[in-house]
């Protein structure tokens, strides 16, 4: 998995048993600058875009192939044991509006690197059937995450946040509700020269700039009802920059960016998902005390978990979703939530790559 933070790729060694699902071994390499920057450009319309396009792509397949490898050598095990690679690729483009996604890597390069099947290109079938083609985790939190006895909630911050409220009786609602980490990196990046907040400590030390976060919020997106997606096609830094005047010291704009994620969480867990008792939250965000300490602040009485509780650790739960979805693709059975995507019906999702 590598999502819209665009800070590496993670991998994760998945085994299915009797409906359950159990994490045996995990890798993480970061994105190299060129690689990252690359990829940040093409989110932009620009020169020679297919070319480009093509070049980073087989960078990453060869980066996704290392990551890979550096897994197996850490389990020692053999690619033979391994009966497929999940891969969804790094998005750059979002639009189902207009009937269209692009997730960039070269599966087939992918699979001839490491001599095993890769399934990839999850979102495109959704999207053929009217759907938003994301997000694809709820069908994850679904199957492994939900309860007969309680009515659950599972916050996935990432680059973007993505709620999944599943009732007691199965009944699910997902939907993306806007920013998680990706505009605080963004802006940390940009002033700190670090790739992200550690902790939420640099936004900790501002105050929220109650003007720019009325503008923020009046964004049409948070009040859209569900089925809905967003991305960096939405919500860029330039996006942000536009709100800004020079006089706000950069600290206070951070804490308001941080408020801004918790806000637009919480709002949309008031208006879409009701009635739950538990939250769950996982993804990178989760590892933002501050943020974390929000949520909990504006959901208050009820506790804010992590995911690692129910069995999976915050940061490997996206990459164990994609694992399911290429096992769910490979035994011809649907992987898409209708009612999460809007999609006319289930879908089965992937393409294969034979190695």
């Amino acid at each position: 998995m590598s999502g819209t933070s665009l800070d590496g790729v993670d991998a994760v060694v998945i085994e299915f048993k009797d409906d359950q699902c159990q994490v045996l071994h995990t890798a993480s390499l970061a994105y190299p600058d060129s690689i990252r920057s690359e990829l940040l450009a093409l989110h932009i319309a620009s020169h020679n875009e297919l070319e480009r396009s093509a070049l980073i792509a087989n960078q990453l397949s060869a980066l996704y192939a290392d990551c890979i490898q550096q897994l197996l050598s850490n389990a020692t095990l053999s690619a033979a044991k391994i009966k497929a690679i999940g891969c969804h690729g790094q998005t750059i483009r979002h639009r189902p509006e207009l009937g269209f996604t692009l997730q960039i890597f070269n599966p087939a390069l992918l699979a001839e690197l490491t001599g095993i099947d890769v399934v990839t290109d999850f979102r495109s079938r959704d999207i053929a059937a009217g759907g938003q083609g994301a997000p694809l985790v709820p069908a994850f939190h679904h199957a492994f995450f939900g309860s007969p006895n309680r009515n659950r909630v599972v916050i996935n911050i990432g680059g973007i946040a993505n709620l999944t409220s599943i009732s007691a009786i199965g009944h699910v609602i997902g939907f993306d509700s806007g920013p998680g980490n990706m505009l605080m990196d963004a802006w940390a990046e940009k002033h700190l020269g670090e790739r992200y907040d550690h902790d939420g400590k640099w936004a900790s030390s501002g105050q929220v700039i109650v003007p720019l976060l009325v503008r923020l919020l009046a964004h049409p997106y948070f009040k859209q009802t569900p089925p809905k997606s967003t991305g960096r096609d939405l919500f860029s830094l330039a996006w942000l920059l536009d709100y800004l005047t020079p006089d706000w010291a950069a600290a206070d704009v951070q804490r308001t960016l941080l408020e801004l994620s918790a806000q637009t969480i919480s709002m949309a867990l008031k208006d879409f998902c009701k009635g739950f008792d538990e939250i769950y939250v996982c993804g990178g965000g989760a590892l933002n005390t501050e943020l974390v300490k929000r949520l909990q602040q504006l959901q208050s009485p009820t506790r804010i978990r992590l995911s690692d509780t129910l069995g999976i650790n915050v940061l490997w739960v996206e990459a164990a979703a994609f694992a399911w979805l290429a096992k769910q693709g490979i035994s011809r059975q649907a992987a898409n939530l209708p009612a999460v995507t809007g999609a006319k019906g289930a879908r089965i999702l992937g393409a294969i790559y034979a190695s």
